[in-house]
């Protein structure tokens, strides 16, 4: 978790001086400003407020969650867990707060080396002044990339490729960030439904013996609910389900890379 927060508040470091990057404070600017307004940029370029370069900076943190939501293995791990929680028809248990939360840190989890490399290339080299701006994008951006392109099944990197009227990649390092993320997003989506579609069968056939028996007994007012559910929880516990789960979720990311 320290870790974790170190790397977003490198992040957000990062951000901020990107934002401040090509420009330099003049003294002879500063000396001339009006009240309460700040003037950096160069000595012959276009002068750049500082309120406009923090607007720049928190607007880009603002679409830094949904950033790494879309990089990352969250998405999958939601939309699993969601599935599962339909599966076993227990309505809202657990709470959305609860699946939130395990998808965020099991995508710690599985993230970890990928941030570790973010911020060993990337961050900390621009903190110490090492590398400039730009270069420290291109290395935090290489890991996450890599990443998504082993999620990435060819046929939907070709689909994005098609309808962006692109040539055809040498290799991923060809491939532009704005078509491998949609590309990546769809595969994400498939595995995920895939996982899901397994998760629903057992499940389904405890709903469908149940209906079955309650209908040859005549008891057609008891809702086939009532009964199902607890041999669906039963059975969940006596597999040790989420043990399964998280296992086979981790192991999806695994066998890829």
């Amino acid at each position: 978790m320290n870790a974790f927060r170190r790397f977003f508040l490198s992040l957000t470091l990062l951000a901020l001086a990107w934002s401040a990057a090509p420009a330099r404070v003049c003294a002879e600017d500063l000396s001339d400003a009006q009240p309460f307004e700040i003037k950096v940029g160069e000595e012959k370029g276009p002068r750049v407020s500082a309120t406009f370069g923090m607007l720049a900076a928190m607007t880009a943190l603002a679409f830094l969650p949904a950033l790494l939501i879309m990089t990352t293995s969250f998405a999958r791990i939601v939309i699993v867990l969601g599935f599962l929680r339909h599966a076993l028809s227990t309505q809202q248990t657990p709470p959305n707060i609860i699946i939130i939360g395990m998808s965020l840190f099991l995508t710690l989890f599985i993230m970890g080396p990928i941030f570790q490399r973010v911020q060993r290339d990337s961050i900390t080299p621009y903190i110490k002044q090492d590398i400039g701006a730009e270069e420290a994008f291109t290395r935090g951006l290489k890991p996450l990339r890599e990443f998504m392109g082993q999620q990435t099944r060819k046929k939907d990197l070709a689909l994005m490729l098609e309808l962006s009227n692109a040539q055809t990649p040498r290799d991923l390092d060809d491939v532009a960030t704005t078509t491998l993320i949609p590309a990546f997003m769809l595969s994400e989506l498939r595995t995920a439904f895939q996982m899901g579609f397994l998760i629903f069968l057992p499940f389904l056939v405890i709903d469908l013996v149940v209906a079955a028996v309650l209908m040859s007994l005549g008891m057609v007012m008891l809702p086939p609910a009532m009964i199902s559910l607890p041999l669906k929880l039963l059975l969940f516990v006596m597999a040790d389900g989420w043990y399964l789960i998280v296992r086979s979720l981790v192991a999806s990311f695994a066998a890829a890379g």
